[in-house]
């Protein structure tokens, strides 16, 4: 497996991100359309408000359904580093990190965290900017 960087750390799922984000959209358009062309026509109405009602319900799962992972990532992620840094300082991190903040601090190396971290309180670094900073690299490969 190729070394993660700042370039190729982030990752698709081609099924989830590609094709299940377009067959949504256009089953959304497309009942959007027949719902459009059934009030032209005033026939079949209710069924085209089935279909939107349906479109909308599916892209709303879609969403929901990346948000709810992501969240649960998210608090393993945090979970994880404060114990890392507590681990290598005998302190606990900063709680004027941001949750993105610490999420993108999972990518230093161990030598690297805690002076990052005290970095991105002080500097008020962005996460794409402590990302940036990482020189030596921790891969992540579990996160989509």
């Amino acid at each position: 497996m190729q070394q993660q960087n700042y370039q190729n750390h982030r990752k698709m799922d081609p099924l989830y991100h590609y094709l299940l984000s377009l067959f949504s959209l256009l089953f959304l358009i497309g009942s959007l359309i027949y719902l459009g062309i059934s009030l032209a026509k005033g026939e079949r109405v209710f069924e085209a408000l089935l279909f939107l009602t349906g479109a909308l319900s599916v892209m709303i799962v879609f969403l929901k359904l990346r948000m709810y992972a992501l969240k649960a990532q998210d608090r393993g992620i945090v979970a994880e580093e404060q114990l890392r840094y507590y681990i290598l300082t005998g302190k606990r991190i900063d709680a004027k990190l941001t949750l993105k903040q610490i999420i993108a601090l999972r990518f230093a190396s161990d030598e690297e965290l805690p002076s990052l971290a005290s970095r991105a309180v002080t500097e008020g670094l962005k996460p794409d900017d402590i990302k940036k900073a990482i020189l030596h690299w921790k891969s992540d490969n579990n996160r989509l």
